[in-house]
């Protein structure tokens, strides 16, 4: 059994949308809840997946939820996560929904709203990585122990009982301490945190084999809706690949899809949901007075990057103009774009678009509301601070508490609350910082206020 690399799912996650259509599922089931084709190669056994937050409590306090997985009423796995056979075995694998499914609650200790599409804020997919490695190098990790924990939360048949003790739970183990090696160079850098990962340096070590370098790939997840706006523009955070099919089936690829495998039919219907995705309303009351005041600083100031039909929409607008933190972009380099061109040669859809940029992309602001915190690496956490010069900017708030704050327009980032349910982030560390995009910030503070009011109604 291969090695489930979980810091490669979620990374390749975050900046591709791939996942497997059988049946006649819906297709936001199948984002919710569908195969990514991984489970054979790289899938962690069912029951190893169950137990290992029990087993391990004193290194998970909290279970999975404390890593902000989101289970629905009723389902047996959480949001983000497929089951299926495999040799008549079940294993657990992630899928695109781990990274891509945003919550948001009105007020504290109200109804949490889940949106499919969106980009997760409190998961801390680091983290889930790292406690499955720490599992592994505990010497309760063995057949003996393992087998009687399972035994108290289902019953395996005699097979499985074999299987289990001789191959999954010792192959597993060898996997995960692989894993940790494989990824030591993580250990150097800056921890994402939560709602952010590193999409590119886990699949270019690996997958393409690229010498490990000192760059740092830290990024906030993406929003999915409007992908059909911007195919044959310019996709990812820095436009590595302007071809949303390329994108789909090279997601499957990094996710644990082989070549072979690959569901180019099934890649396709998925695509043509997520063409037509879109970001749900804005959840409180809306001036619009006020917006409609705001769609004319909007025409004037942003339209030309962030309107659907704006001239520099879907295209990549150079670093040294946006002047936001590069670390992103230095992570993805030429070299490792030609080993992806290179990697499915010979398939019928082999991969030609993947290509290095200078800069990072212009999005449309669908569903702005719901995309903070904002820029490239989530760094700035409120509409109102984007509009801020940077010095002006929070150096320090806390991410992750998904309780939204309408003044602001982000997510409340300061207080006792934040401060409880959520996470430090300084901007001061490498590949957090948050200049740049000084578009708007001397604007008028009236405009500024009916601009973020227009923005609430995109």
């Amino acid at each position: 059994m291969r090695a489930f690399l979980a810091v490669l799912l979620v990374a390749l996650c975050a900046s591709t949308f791939a996942f497997e259509v059988a049946g006649q599922t819906s297709g936001v089931e199948h984002f919710k809840y569908g195969s990514v084709g991984i489970e054979s190669e790289e899938g962690i056994p069912y029951w190893i997946w169950q137990v290992l937050p029990r087993m391990f409590a004193d290194k998970l306090p909290g279970g999975y939820a404390s890593l902000g997985f989101i289970w629905e009423p009723g389902r047996e796995l959480p949001i983000g996560f497929s089951k299926k056979n495999v040799f008549g075995s079940a294993r657990v694998a992630v899928n695109c929904a781990f990274c891509h499914t945003a919550t948001y609650r009105t007020a504290p200790g109200g109804q949490r709203v889940i949106v499919p599409g969106g980009a997760t804020t409190r998961l801390n997919a680091q983290a889930f990585s790292r406690f499955l490695e720490t599992a592994a190098s505990d010497p309760r990790f063995n057949a003996g122990d393992m087998l009687v924990e399972i035994g108290k939360i289902g019953q395996l048949s005699w097979t499985e009982s074999i299987s289990y003790r001789l191959l999954l739970i010792p192959g597993t183990r060898r996997a995960l301490q692989r894993h940790r090696e494989e990824f030591a160079w993580m250990d150097e850098r800056p921890d994402w945190g939560r709602g952010r990962i590193d999409p590119l340096n886990p699949f270019k070590y690996r997958q393409l084999r690229q010498p490990v370098d000192q760059t740092i790939g830290h990024s906030d997840m993406t929003p999915l809706w409007g992908l059909g706006l911007r195919d044959g523009r310019a996709l990812h955070w820095d436009g590595l690949n302007p071809s949303l099919k390329e994108v789909l089936v090279s997601s499957a690829i990094g996710n644990g899809a082989s070549t072979k495998s690959v569901d180019l039919e099934g890649l396709d219907r998925v695509g043509q949901w997520l063409r037509d995705l879109k970001p749900p309303a804005y959840p409180f009351p809306i001036d619009r007075a006020m917006a409609e005041r705001g769609a004319q600083v909007f025409a004037t100031e942003c339209s030309a990057c962030h309107a659907t039909e704006g001239v520099r929409m879907g295209q990549v607008i150079p670093v040294a103009e946006v002047g936001t933190d590069r670390h992103r972009l230095d992570t993805w380099t030429a070299a490792a774009a030609t080993a992806f061109n290179e990697h499915a040669a010979g398939k019928p859809w082999q991969f030609k678009s993947f290509r290095k940029t200078n800069g990072y992309v212009a999005m449309p602001l669908i569903g702005a509301w719901l995309n903070a915190p904002y820029l490239h690496n989530g760094s700035v956490p409120t509409l109102m601070d984007l509009l801020e010069p940077a010095e002006r900017r929070p150096q320090r708030f806390y991410r992750a508490y998904d309780v939204y704050d309408p003044v602001r327009v982000g997510f409340v980032a300061q207080g006792a609350d934040a401060q409880r349910e959520g996470e430090m982030f300084d901007t001061t560390k490498r590949g957090s910082a948050n200049g740049g995009h000084a578009y708007g910030t001397a604007l008028a503070p009236d405009d500024k206020s009916a601009l973020i009011e227009y923005l609430k109604t995109l």
